[in-house]
């Protein structure tokens, strides 16, 4: 395994364990359980930060010129980026809506 092999499984890696958080987030919140959620997305956020550093690398070395051969394996660690970012700020915008629903409820 190469060098952006590895990076490539470092993205999916730190990626996906944010997208795992995101939906167990959704969950804790529906549940009620509104502290756990908010700590689940905060370490969310942190293993997404670690995949973009992993993708910010790949990027800095084709600027420089070194060219990296496009392969599946690096197609599907940007889709996971993508969709761990999508999961994560619409699980943000969900909680929020339900503490605004459950606001309500207690009126």
């Amino acid at each position: 395994m190469d060098g952006m092999e590895l990076i490539a499984f470092n993205i999916i890696s730190n990626v996906g364990t944010a997208k795992s958080m995101g939906i167990q987030a959704l969950i804790k919140g529906r549940e009620g359980k509104k502290e756990e959620a908010d700590k689940l997305l905060e370490d969310a956020s942190s293993f997404l930060k670690e995949g973009h550093k992993s993708h910010a690398e790949l990027i800095q070395e084709e600027a420089k010129g070194n060219k990296q051969e496009l392969s599946l394996i690096l197609m599907h660690a940007e889709d996971q980026l993508m969709a761990s970012e999508i999961i994560l700020s619409l699980a943000k915008e969900m909680l929020y809506m339900q503490k605004e629903i459950n606001d309500l409820k207690k009126k």
